[in-house]
Order: structure tokens, then sequence, then C-alpha cells
């Protein structure tokens, strides 16, 4: 029997994907990123079981509310393709029940399980932390390849994708590598949205409660004026840019 670590569920998402969604929230993540609003979600050990049948069984409660804005469930962390064989399970059963399926990932995990899971995935919201494979490293702890293999596999499959970036003033608004990122974005046309999020201190206390040294606390959010640039060079790439101020 497959089982799944949940950290917690949102009933009536609306940041997680077109329309209202069914956002779980997977427990354990490989990334240890600086700006991360969910520490409390790394611990592999932590989180409360179900089977997939369980989980979907909840989900399905929502549906006529997701069917309605155009929604679906959306299954986030962590990193949820750590319980890649659960999550694979669930969509495949939220499928069987006509209910639609996003999947938000650092695409760090890419590997044949992946692959399955992907079959069943109608959005994948693709957190791409930058696109300079050194700076990569300093936020998240771990290499760019990954992320850059996965983007090109769901362009293979033409998987609609949005684009999630996180602009942290004095580490990832590097300028050279959001223009070049840009360009390369130019060249996957599954690619509908970039959804620009600037940073935020919301997750600081949960590092405190957990006795974690959150490197950021200096660290202002971006200005207006940054965020507008960095829009603007995304912009170029020809997809619409959303960011979220």
């Amino acid at each position: 029997m497959t089982i799944g670590k949940i950290h917690s569920i949102e009933t009536c998402g609306t940041v997680d994907g077109p329309g209202i969604r069914f956002v779980a929230f997977l427990q354990g993540c490989p990334l240890r990123c600086q700006y991360c609003h969910n520490p409390d979600t790394w611990d592999t050990k932590k989180g409360k079981e179900y089977t997939p049948e369980e989980l979907v069984s909840e989900i399905v409660k929502y549906k006529s509310y997701m069917k309605f804005s155009g929604g679906g469930t959306t299954f986030t962390g962590g990193e949820p393709l750590l319980q890649a064989d659960f999550v694979k399970e669930a969509f495949q059963l939220c499928k069987k029940n006509d209910i639609s399926t996003a999947l938000d990932t650092s695409g760090f995990i890419f590997n044949d399980t992946v692959k399955e899971v992907l079959e069943y995935t109608d959005v994948v919201l693709l957190d791409i932390k930058n696109y300079d494979s050194e700076v990569f490293k300093t936020i998240t702890g771990v290499a760019l390849d990954n992320t850059l293999a996965f983007l090109d596999y769901i362009r293979e499959k033409n998987i609609k994708t949005w684009i999630r970036y996180v602009l942290v003033p004095g580490l990832s608004d590097n300028i050279e590598a959001i223009t070049k990122l840009a360009e390369h974005l130019k060249d996957y046309p599954n690619v509908s949205r970039i959804e620009l999020l600037p940073f935020h201190k919301m997750g600081e206390y949960k590092w405190e409660e957990l006795g974690y040294t959150y490197s950021l606390k200096e660290t202002s959010e971006p200005s207006l004026a940054l965020v507008n640039e960095v829009k603007s060079i995304l912009e170029t790439s020809g997809i619409a840019v959303y960011a979220n101020v």
C-alpha cells in the first residue's frame, strides 16, 4: 500500500494554479532555499499519513467548486516529487474523477517515476530559483541541471507550464541572469505564464521556532521599481508576466 505524508491542506486555494483549488502540501524537501516560507515541510519523518484513496476522497468533496471556477487540485510542498509514487496514484484517481491536476515543483527530482506522474499532470508550476548555476546553488543547496532538464521534458510532452520566480534583493535580482532566463524561455511554447513573486518574510518565525538560522533577516522586500524592472525583462520572453505585488 502506498502511503503519503501530508503537511497540510488548503481547501479553497486561489494562488497555486488556475481557478479554485484543493492544495495539498506534501511533507519533505531536498532543497534548502534561503527564503523558504515552509521550512516545517522539510523533515520527511513528519506529516499526516494518507493513502491516495483517502486524500482523493477529500479532494472530491470540493469538486463542484473546482469545476465551476476552472480549478482543480495542486500538489505542492515541500517537494511533492519526493513522494512521486504517491502523487502518481493520487493523480490517477483525480483523473478518474474528472479533476484537473497541477504540480508545483522545483524540478530537482527527475526520474522515470516522475515522468509517469507527468502523464497525469495538466499544469506544471515550475519554480526556477535562478538561471545562474552558482547563484542557484547558493539559494537552494543543489544544482540547476535537473531543473533545466525537467523544463525540456515538459516542453517535449507539451504540458502547460507556469514559471515561478522569487525576487530577493541581493540574492536573485542578478539582472544578467534574469535576462538570460527570459531569452531561454522564448523557446518554450508550452510556458503560458511567468509568476514574479516578490520576497517576503512571512515564514521567518518558522525558522526561529525550528531553531534554524535565517540568513535573510536583514534583507528588505524588493522595491516596486525593482519588481517592475524585472517584470519588463521577463516580458521580453513573449510570455505573460504576473507580479504579485
